[in-house]
């Protein structure tokens, strides 16, 4: 838009009266320009500029006019607005798999279980013993370390925890194990040994872990019934094994010794750092090595079978025959 001042000086004379009057009409012209601003005082500026340059002496001439142009209003006075950011979708964490609820298939019809007897009780016992479910002599009673093997191999195995072997479950059982052996099914298990040697005395009652150095066996009797019977090694001449009759203080399944920096599976400790224990060292080298004064087992089977069997406060006779 273009607004047009006009500012026009009339050819007449000056003379003191009328340039009083012109006085006034500066004054006004002043008042005027403050006012209006800029575009006033031009106007004011561009009359003085003809005055002075006329060649008509005091009579003056028209002032061409003026022309400012000035912007556009703007037509809005608030800022503009910043764009709001949309929402971030809201993430929805699915669940871990150990966190999502397992579905157990309803169990089926029993086929054996507690009362019952017989030869597939045996075999079953004998399958649990093989996935380290079971421990101990297996036989033809159904008895409470049964169903508490059972239920354990359920409960892994994602199927509905009876204590009772249904048909998937011995479909699962089966699947995972072979065959017992006769050896298996009659309590002679690898690694056995068998020997004349005496049992010391204090082996013949109780429960008893009997250690001869004569014959280095180690033989598990309980009430004067030989269970089992497996080689061990001793301790070098600069640490002797300990004789005597001692009683198991603690057990610990995954021990490892900060003193020697080496692993001691299944230790059952019986006189201070003197443990019977499983030996990688003497299942790979034999005889031909030595402990620092334990009782070396090299029959993993064997010692962790052992392990179960003994509890804390066992007797521990070690002795020559």
């Amino acid at each position: 838009m273009q607004r047009v001042i006009r500012c026009v000086a009339r050819p007449e004379r000056y003379d003191g009266a009328k340039m009083s009057g012109m006085g006034a009409g500066v004054t006004r012209v002043a008042s005027v320009a403050m006012i209006s601003g800029v575009l006033a005082g031009t106007c004011a500026l561009g009359y003085g500029v003809s005055r002075a340059t006329s060649d008509s002496g005091p009579t003056g001439t028209a002032v061409q006019a003026v022309v400012i142009t000035s912007p556009e209003p703007s037509t809005s006075a608030s800022p503009t607005p910043t764009p709001t950011p949309a929402p971030r979708p809201r993430q929805v964490t699915a669940p871990l798999p150990s966190q999502r609820p397992v579905q157990v298939p309803e169990p089926g019809p029993r086929l054996l279980g507690v009362g019952d007897h017989g030869p597939k009780v045996r075999d079953l016992q004998a399958r649990l013993r093989q996935l380290a479910w079971y421990f101990g002599d297996v036989g033809d009673t159904w008895d409470k370390q049964t169903t508490a093997a059972i239920k354990g191999f359920q409960d892994k195995r994602r199927i509905a925890e009876t204590g009772y072997v249904d048909q998937r479950t011995l479909d699962r059982l089966h699947e995972m194990t072979r065959t017992p052996t006769r050896d298996e099914l009659a309590n002679r298990l690898p690694g056995d040994l068998h020997t004349d040697a005496r049992l010391d005395p204090r082996c013949l009652t109780g429960r008893a872990m009997c250690i001869d150095k004569q014959s280095s066996t180690i033989r598990w009797v309980v009430d004067g019934k030989l269970r089992r019977t497996m080689a061990v090694r001793f301790g070098a001449s600069y640490s002797p094994t300990r004789e005597g009759l001692f009683h198991v203080g603690w057990k610990s399944r995954d021990h490892v010794s900060h003193l020697y920096d080496s692993s001691m599976p299944f230790a059952m400790f019986f006189s201070g750092g003197q443990a019977v224990h499983y030996s990688s060292d003497f299942a790979a080298r034999g005889y031909l090595g030595a402990s620092h004064g334990c009782v070396n087992v090299r029959d993993y089977a064997g010692i962790q079978w052992l392990f179960d069997q003994v509890d804390i406060g066992d007797k521990v006779v070690i002795y020559w025959s």
